[in-house]
């Protein structure tokens, strides 16, 4: 997992342009407009967006488009996965012990109650 996808990912701003590109692909402009920041502000952005490989870019006629790249996004997932099956596994653990602890002990604690 490389860092600089989080690092680009981290910053307000770019991951709102991220979230509005969830859409589909824009044009600066429209991104500028959409967020209320301006283009030169939008143009940086991008340009880190782009350098850390979240978004590409394309000339199409005059002005350039922006696009997520999905790769960035399937490694981010495959991460957070490990991590599920880790907690998967610890409360698969938990639940096992909780249930050879329960069966060690009166359920109902009437017992408890009459001594």
């Amino acid at each position: 997992m490389q860092a600089t996808v989080f690092g680009a990912l981290a910053e307000p701003s770019r991951l709102r342009i991220v979230e509005l590109l969830r859409a589909g692909p824009m044009s600066v402009g429209e991104i500028a407009e959409a967020l209320d920041i301006r283009q030169p502000q939008v143009s940086k952005h991008l340009r880190v967006l782009g350098d850390s490989g979240v978004v590409a870019g394309a000339a199409q006629a005059r002005r350039r488009i922006y696009r997520l790249e999905p790769e960035p996004f399937e490694e981010i997932g495959r991460w957070a996965e490990s991590f599920e099956r880790l907690w998967e596994a610890r409360l698969d653990s938990l639940g096992s012990f909780l249930e050879a602890i329960s069966g060690e002990h009166p359920s109902d604690g009437d017992s408890q109650r009459a001594e």
